[in-house]
């Protein structure tokens, strides 16, 4: 099983659609800083590292299921929790919450390919990375 982290965002002006609410895209905007955060923070191994090795990581997929609208001034927690990982893949699902009432505003998975910086392809996950990254 696989650790929940959780990271705090405040909606800003500039996330704001002609709607009065925040824009769809920003919710995978949030996430990505979440885990950015999250890699370096609670996995204690932060981008730079992924590119020292040849290693980066590309969004394969993503599904997004939004439940209720943000506005501005609201505070978020995302939550993200490692679901699996598989050959060159890794799952990763998230809540977005508002932090006000613990109501999940949206949530969904992401899929991660790791690629070879040098060639561009997809490669096996290594498993000294599973190992870090299963806290």
């Amino acid at each position: 099983m696989y650790s929940v982290f959780e990271s705090e965002v405040s909606i800003r002006p500039d996330d704001i659609d002609m709607n009065n609410h925040v824009h769809n895209t920003k919710y995978l905007d949030y996430v990505l800083a979440a885990r950015y955060e999250q890699m370096v923070r609670d996995y204690k191994m932060p981008m730079e590292e992924f590119h020292n090795l040849d290693y980066n990581w590309f969004v394969s997929a993503t599904y997004i299921e939004y439940k209720r609208a943000l506005m501005l001034g609201d505070k978020i927690i995302v939550k993200t929790q490692i679901s699996s990982v598989n050959g060159a893949q890794s799952k990763v699902n998230f809540w977005i919450v508002k932090k006000e009432n613990e109501k999940i505003v949206a949530e969904g998975y992401l899929i991660y390919t790791m690629v070879l910086l040098k060639s561009g392809r997809p490669v096996r996950i290594p498993d000294e990375i599973i190992k870090k990254y299963s806290v």
